[in-house]
């Protein structure tokens, strides 16, 4: 159905196929599918292909045949594309009632996607209908616009014709100046919509198609009138000072079409936006549409001689035609300039202009690039041998706005054979280095960037309407990739791979309707975008994975980017197969999930040798005997001898088995959406969790277990934490059915349900394969990528809680996150100590809960705990104290995490000092902050040791206290557990926790002393001396004003001697402990007198005498 380059069957091939495969359950019969209405059925339909609209909607796992997919379930044929997403049920309607009012062939459906804001739209009719295609609520949230009667187009059309599809349509994002947004999450709250009729030129414009549909402004245009104020492209463009409700007469050719816009909202107005289009008379217009009216001008392009390729002038193009295609010089997503520049492309150069906003609208041309000439340098040489004609089609630019991408047709004539053929082709251009492109400038700004890639070097001879139709995407994976859309409905992935051209076309039987349009997944983190996304006229939207681009890519067949194929198609198949032969064969669908951590080479597959393949292969043959019959006889011998012990970490034959254990999608999910499907989930996890046991039982009974202890503990171990996390999994679906329970509103309002949106979206967006999915089900299937649950509340978390909501509305949902979070972690660790006989000895291996983006995840969520903390002194306490709560057990187990990360890295005998600055910080920020709240909770000032304090407010402190303290005596928090005793008055606390505590740099001990010291308590520090004799010696090498009383106490006279004689000879006590110490002294003192010295040799004298 979708694979490149394969001839397709005629219809009498496909009746045989269809009477002898009569039975299979790819696609339900004509004859099952025959509904009431008999009407709608088209002539000669095949049985097989994509449903028609008017069918029920079944999986696209359900139409593929047995043998595309594996005994897993879930893996699929790897060069076929993947459906993501079906049309809203008010669209199928819509098709449907058009299809009963127009004879088949003649209904004419229009549709694009709108990359910025991921909306996809089609017009059946007089109505326009858009949604959010990546949506999980999108088939609930579809707006339906209506198209005045005065502004269709009532000409007929028909569906022979290329231009059949004549709407052009730009969403206006009224929040892109705002700051950008994350696309995963991003809600389309406030958007217009500018849409042009290409055959007349009338504009509608609805200012804001969230709040009022009905709220829109239009504009007409005719021939009869010229009232258009109009100047030459260098000077001002003045709108029209006289409206007539919102009609616009202008002198627009009828015959001529308009066949590119683009628009971009103003910034610092309301609801205002500027529109560009241009026509095949040559014509540039300009509209400024705001919901008071739409102004109309007209901008000419006046050059002589502006064609190279033909004898006319005067316009922006003196060719049929032209111009083509207009784009943004650079992306408006969050510009706030009051100058745009915007590129145009004519029959031979590319134009850019200038469009000044404030004060008035101003165009103005900056510069020209001749991209059609004599110097092939520029671009593409014209008058070669055998060259005829030369077709710029379309533009694009990037989205850093550095690259653009030319798509050329070239007429051909071969001089000996004489037969004539297109070439198609891409130039790709880029600025040149130390060009000011902002200025009026008239020199060379642009380069090629790479020599032309050459699409298809010799293809059929197509009509210059079915040229014009072609249109031009890129920016989708594999990077470098681009799309080419053809009129009568395919959609060509170009792609650069080891030195050729590799193309992949993505086609669809007749009766599923045309390609609309193309446009690119957009990526999840800010990085580079995805995969390309596929919009059908009848079939729903549709993902082409970068897997599939690689691996289905054929060379550059004779033959053409339309349906028509080609007099040389009969090379293919065996052009594909050599390919295949050649190219990778076998890749497993693991290689493209998002976490498989290794960035892939640069085709993007991760390549496995045959040998891996075969000792996976017999290991996943080993445990299913075993799970038949228990029995695991000489299962070790075979897998040593496959050479299944040989790789560790990921690529383990053994890891990768267990990972496909707990990721398992379970096949009969896929026809269920929403709420239906969680009850199903524990059923399942329970059932992964099962199996999981089983595969461990196997690896012990097997003696498998024992050598991957000795030689693969990193795999052993990641096996292990699969169990970990499935454990973790099960008890987040119970968590979630309880809050669901508890909560009187529905069960999409919590903040967990938000959460799982969030990843089980993230997690179709890096895995194609996943796009038909729902997010839940992919979320909970998605086991061993339970760390996006970290990564999402350390990136996303503004799209789970709000700072937009009340303050109560914070706290709930932010207490809810932090439980989810100590769940996930403790429920790991139970697993863990159950099953710590089968864990490897952990030297330097560092467990996932203290990987960093899980340590990061869990302290995005306590910062906000004491964000809020901060910002709510009036809260309530009941409700501070359950946010407390939430904080210290998040606490526990963020340092915890910290604790495990560090502990392997030192044994790693890596550099950990950064690492440990980090803890340390955070631990002091969460420890204080901590017990500032129970302090403040009592009225509790800060207290020294010894002062009085009442019984009551003693031991309510105590309790509130105990676990906080804990915390603190395991993770070293010496100033939390130094102000708990003071304020508690305790001196036997604190010397309990001096013995408790006692670090490789003396522990709490040397805090006490300290701090005792900067208080100038020595009477308390000596007196604690007597019971820490050899920790305060430590500590007072560095102050001997006081060591020799210690050395006294101890009867260490010769000792106590030597120190009064250094401190007699000495400058200064203070520069002898600040020279020791490495640190600046806290309290100046005096440089001894002569007295001083005296008392100080006497007292040495009495020493050695005592001695």
């Amino acid at each position: 159905m979708f694979s490149p380059g394969t001839k397709r069957a005629n219809l009498s091939r496909r009746k045989e196929r269809n009477q002898v495969d009569s039975h299979s359950p790819v696609t339900p019969l004509a004859e099952n599918r025959k509904s009431q209405h008999d009407i709608t059925s088209i002539a000669n339909r095949p049985s097989t292909g994509t449903p028609a609209p008017w069918a029920p909607r079944l999986s696209v796992l359900a139409r593929i045949p047995p043998a595309g997919k594996s005994e897993k379930g879930d893996v699929v044929d790897p060069i076929k594309p993947v459906f993501i997403g079906e049309f809203p049920q008010v669209v199928r309607d819509e098709q449907t009632s058009i299809l009963r009012k127009h004879i088949p062939g003649d209904a004419c459906i229009s549709g694009g996607i709108d990359r910025e804001m991921c909306l996809s739209w089609i017009i059946c009719g007089s109505r326009l209908f858009i949604w959010n295609y990546l949506s999980s609520a999108a088939l609930n949230n579809c707006i339906a616009l209506e198209i005045p009667s005065n502004v269709l187009d009532q000409g007929h059309t028909g569906r022979n014709s290329y231009h059949g599809s004549h709407w052009l349509l730009s969403v206006v994002n009224w929040d892109s100046t705002s700051v950008p947004t994350n696309k995963v999450a991003r809600h389309w709250n406030s958007a217009g919509i500018v849409l042009c009729n290409q055959k007349t030129g009338a504009l509608v414009f609805w200012p804001n198609i969230r709040e009022s549909v009905n709220n829109l402004v239009i504009s007409l245009a005719s021939s009869d009138e010229s009232e258009v104020t109009s100047s030459p492209v260098d000077g001002k463009t003045t709108p029209n000072g006289q409206r007539h409700g919102n009609r616009v007469r202008s002198s627009l050719i009828v015959s001529s079409t308009f066949n590119s816009m683009i628009a971009s909202a103003v910034p610092g107005t309301q609801q205002s936006c500027v529109a560009l289009t241009s026509s095949s008379s040559g014509e540039l217009w300009l509209f400024y549409c705001s919901p008071a009216g739409i102004h109309r001008s007209k901008v000419y392009h006046e050059l002589a001689g502006a064609s190279s390729q033909s004898s006319d002038g005067g316009q922006l193009a003196g060719s049929k035609g032209y111009p083509r295609s207009l784009t943004w010089g650079y992306s408006l997503s969050s510009s706030k300039e009051p100058n745009w520049q915007f590129l145009l492309l004519t029959d031979h150069e590319i134009q850019c202009f200038n469009i000044k906003l404030f004060p008035d609208l101003n165009v103005s041309k900056l510069w020209s690039h001749e991209i059609v000439g004599t110097d092939g340098d520029l671009g593409i040489k014209k008058d070669l041998a055998g060259q005829k004609r030369i077709w710029p089609l379309d533009v694009q630019v990037d989205n850093d706005g550095k690259v653009i991408t030319i798509l050329v047709a070239t007429f051909c004539k071969d001089r000996v054979s004489s037969s004539s053929y297109t070439q198609y082709s891409l130039l790709a251009m880029q600025y040149k280095s130390g060009v000011n492109i902002y200025s009026d400038i008239h020199e060379r700004v642009l380069e090629k960037k790479s020599p032309i890639q050459v699409i298809i070097p010799k293809a059929r001879v197509e009509e210059e309407d079915f040229l014009f139709s072609m249109r031009l995407r890129v920016g989708g994976k594999p990077p470098g990739s681009a799309i080419i859309l053809s009129g009568d409905g395919t959609a060509t992935v170009s792609h650069y791979y080891r030195n050729s051209t590799r193309l992949y076309q993505f086609d669809l039987p007749y009766d599923a309707g045309k390609v609309l349009d193309a446009s690119v997944l957009p990526s999840s983190d800010g990085g580079e975008d995805g995969a390309w996304v596929v919009l059908t006229e009848k079939a729903g939207i549709w993902a082409i994975p970068e897997k599939a681009v690689v691996i289905g890519g054929v060379e550059p067949p004779e033959r053409s980017l339309s349906r028509k194929g080609s007099s040389n198609e009969g090379s293919i198949p065996e052009e594909r197969r050599n390919f295949m032969l050649a190219g990778p064969r076998r890749v497993s669908s693991d290689a493209w999930d998002a976490r498989d951590r290794q960035k892939a080479v640069s085709t993007g597959i991760a390549r496995r040798s045959a040998q891996d393949e075969e000792s996976e292969a017999l290991l996943g043959h080993l445990f299913h005997d075993f799970l038949l019959s228990g029995q695991v006889d000489g299962s070790f011998e075979k897998l040593q001898n496959s050479g299944a012990f040989e790789r560790d970490g990921e690529t383990s034959v053994f890891v990768r088995t267990s990972k496909a254990i707990v990721d398992t999608l379970a096949k009969h999910w896929t026809t269920t959406r929403g709420a239906e499907i969680l009850s199903m989930v524990s059923s399942q996890l329970k059932d992964k969790q099962q199996k999981h046991e089983k595969f461990l039982q196997f690896l012990a009974l097997s003696k498998c277990h024992e050598e991957l202890c000795a030689r693969q503990r990193h795999s052993l171990q990641i096996i292990l934490e699969h169990g970990e996390k499935l454990a973790g999994m099960i008890q987040l679906r119970e968590l979630q059915s309880m809050i669901s329970q508890n909560r009187t509103e529905i069960q999409i309002s919590g903040a967990l349900w938000d959460l799982i949106q969030l990843v089980g979206e993230r997690a179709r967006r890096n895995t194609v394969l996943l796009m038909d999915r729902d997010n839940a089900e992919v979320f909970y299937s998605k086991v061993s990528d339970l760390e996006e649950v970290f990564y999402c509340l350390d990136k996303q978390l503004q799209y789970v809680i709000s700072v937009e909501q009340p303050h109560g509305v914070q706290i709930q949902r932010t207490c809810e996150l932090s439980n989810v979070c100590v769940t996930i972690v403790r429920t790991a660790m139970h697993y863990r100590n159950e099953h710590r006989m089968w864990y490897p000895p952990p030297e330097g291996l560092t467990h996932w809960s203290s990987q960093y983006v899980v340590r990061n995840g869990l302290w995005s969520i306590a910062a906000f705990i004491l964000q809020l903390l901060n910002e709510t002194p009036g809260l309530d306490m009941s409700a501070k104290s359950d946010v407390c709560a939430h904080l210290e057990a998040l606490c526990e187990v963020l340092l915890e995490a910290y604790s495990g990360a560090i502990t392997a890295t030192v044994e790693r005998g890596e550099e950990h000092k950064g690492l440990l600055n980090e803890y340390w910080n955070r631990r002091d920020s969460l420890l204080d902050s901590l017990y500032q709240q129970v302090r403040g909770s009592l009225g509790f000032r800060y207290q020294d040791l010894d002062e009085i304090v009442e019984d009551k407010d003693v031991e309510m402190l105590r309790k509130l206290s105990s676990s906080l303290l804990s915390i603190a005596k395991r993770h070293e928090g010496y100033k939390t557990m130094w102000k708990i005793c003071c304020d508690l008055n305790d001196s036997e606390l604190l010397r309990n926790l001096m013995h408790e505590s006692m670090g490789p740099k003396g522990g709490f001990c040397q805090f006490v002393f300290k701090q005792l010291y900067e208080k100038r308590q020595f009477s308390k520090i000596l007196r604690l001396g007597e019971e820490f004799q050899e920790e305060l010696s430590v500590f007072l090498k560095y102050h001997r004003h006081l060591l020799w009383l210690h050395e006294v106490f101890l009867h260490q006279f010769s000792s106590a001697s030597e120190t009064l004689h250094v401190l007699a000879l000495s400058e200064n006590e203070s520069s002898i402990s600040s020279a020791e110490d490495g640190e600046a002294a806290d309290h100046v003192i005096h440089e001894p007198t002569l007295a001083d010295r005296k008392r100080l040799l006497n007292l040495a004298k009495i020493a050695v005498i005592a001695g």
